[in-house]
This record gives structure tokens, sequence and C-alpha cells, in this order.
């Protein structure tokens, strides 16, 4: 294996595309940094003590501003355990930032004033901290945007995977 891999696991890319080990463990510190990020940003935004799936609902919740069901937020954000969206909304309401209603006999969850102010604040803090900071890396925007949609495609070869690796 050449030494100019960065990864976590060496046996792992001992394989036939060591490259995504490398990938791996840049992925692996991408979220955890990404996770952090938007824990404090929120804290910062007067918004303490969510987890990152709380925070990513509660944006979701506030795109478009409109109600949006269950499925359609773990659809979008790729959870394939509801409770763990339904807990994250329950907790959302308890601090007044969602508000949860019907739509037939599905569950809706909307957007409050307060949600709406703290997502506004969240937005300012990432412009003045975080994407000033990306800006000044100097990379091309239609880089990131490739990157992105090279991320976007990877996740469905690790979500067919993981379909294969439940099925053995």
């Amino acid at each position: 294996m050449s030494t100019d891999y960065v990864v976590s696991s060496a046996h792992l890319a001992q394989s036939r595309l060591p490259e995504s080990s490398e990938l791996e463990f840049a992925m692996t510190m991408s979220n955890h940094a990404y996770h952090r990020w938007m824990v404090r940003c929120m804290a910062a935004a007067g918004a303490p003590g969510h987890s990152p799936l709380e925070v990513l609902v509660v944006h979701l919740v506030h795109h478009r501003d409109r109600p949006k069901t269950l499925a359609d937020i773990c659809l979008v954000l790729n959870v394939e355990d509801t409770h763990l969206v339904s807990y994250a909304v329950k907790k959302l309401e308890a601090q007044g930032l969602v508000t949860t209603g019907r739509d037939g006999k599905e569950k809706t969850v909307s957007i409050t004033k307060k949600g709406t102010e703290i997502c506004k604040r969240y937005g300012e803090l990432r412009d003045r901290l975080l994407l000033s900071a990306i800006s000044g890396l100097g990379f091309d925007t239609e880089d990131i945007s490739r990157l992105a949609a090279l991320l976007r495609a990877l996740s469905g070869s690790y979500d067919q995977a993981a379909r294969a690796a439940a099925a053995m």
C-alpha cells in the first residue's frame, strides 16, 4: 500500500480500491466535524442542547416554509428509523421551534416563529464563521458542487451495499 493514502484502517485499504478507504476516513472526519459545527452553531444561535439530527430536522422543516410529514423528513434526510425523527420532532416542539398538526392521517411538522428566528440566526452565523472560512480556501464553487454530486452518488452505493449486507 502506498503511504500517500490517509486512512484509519490500513487493512481495509489493502483492497482493489484503496482510495475508498481514504474517502471513508475523510467522510468520517467530515461527518464528525459537521455534526460538531451544527450543534455549536445552533447553540450560538440561541438554541443549545440539540443533536445533529434535531438541527437537520428544524432546518428541513423551515425549508420553503411549508409543513412536512414525518415520512418526508425521513426520506429527505435518508433516515430509516422513523422513531429517531419522531423523537427529534418532540424535542423541537417542546422547545417551541416546531409545531405538529395533521393532514388527514399523517402527522405534519411546521416551523414556528421562534424556529424561523433561530434558523435565521444560524444562517447568519454560518455565513460569517463557516462560509467565509471556506471561501478563503480558494476552492472553485463548481468543484464544491461536483463534490456534493459525487457524495450523493456514492451514498447510493453505500445504501445498496447495506441492503445487500442485511440480506446475507
